[in-house]
């Protein structure tokens, strides 16, 4: 006898939340996204539909394999993926479930979907990203973009929030999620310390300070024996 599970009949399709890398084409006409799983060497479109990604000839998803679209039901959830080394240039997708699909605890993996909302992390160096600036790897024909700040991207190819979401097309929204302070803002304010600055980034802005105040101190040394020999040479004038 074979457990069947219940059937949900929703009047709107779910929503759920992932994270993938967001990539350009390689001759700049399409935008699209990559996963940072078992499916990224597929990229897909804002509008998209699953298939098995070990390609066998079943519809995605089947209940004995793995394939489909993954995302989870909550927001924080996906938003913890992007704490980890490897995940820290994604971005976050909101996605609109479509078709057939299986109901997990914390997710769904299903046939279609929907990108409804990217919104862009922050600069590697911490300000909120303004482009989305090419990241160096990418997919065969597909090159993977991460979010930039404009002091950061010194002359790299990039694409505008607002360009990535028309050659996106199908209504994708594109928001800026926002940067931690610069390290400048962290040393006007002396000792205070900006919202969302963690240990490494306050270790990295002390030995900046610190290689700063070793050079101010050798420009006063220098400043100091200069003073020196100009007032011995000009006694010495004055005197004959």
């Amino acid at each position: 006898m074979r457990l069947r599970l219940p059937t949900e009949r929703p009047t709107e399709p779910p929503t759920g939340y992932k994270i993938a890398h967001p990539v350009l084409s390689q001759d700049g006409t399409r935008a699209g996204f990559t996963g940072v799983s078992l499916g990224g060497a597929l990229p897909y479109g804002v509008l998209a539909e699953a298939a098995c990604v070990y390609g066998l000839r079943h519809r995605a998803p089947h209940r004995r394999c793995d394939c489909g679209f993954h995302c989870v039901h909550d927001r924080r959830a996906a938003e913890a993926l992007l704490c980890t080394a490897e995940h820290r240039a994604a971005v976050l997708l909101e996605v609109s479930v479509l078709g057939v699909y299986i109901r997990f605890e914390r997710g769904f993996r299903y046939a279609r979907q929907r990108v409804r909302v990217m919104t862009l992390g922050a600069c590697a160096c911490g300000a909120g990203a303004a482009a989305l600036g090419e990241a160096g790897w990418g997919r065969p024909g597909w090159r993977a973009l991460t979010p930039c700040c404009g002091e950061c991207l010194r002359g790299r190819p990039s694409l505008s929030p607002a360009g990535f979401a028309r050659l996106a097309g199908d209504g994708l929204r594109v928001v800026a999620g926002g940067g931690t302070a610069s390290a400048g803002l962290v040393a006007a304010q002396g000792m205070g310390v900006a919202q969302g600055v963690g240990i490494p980034e306050l270790v990295a802005e002390a030995a900046l300070l610190q290689a700063r105040l070793d050079v101010f101190q050798a420009q006063l040394a220098r400043l100091g024996e200069r003073g020196e020999r100009g007032g011995r040479g000009g006694g010495g004038s004055a005197a004959g």
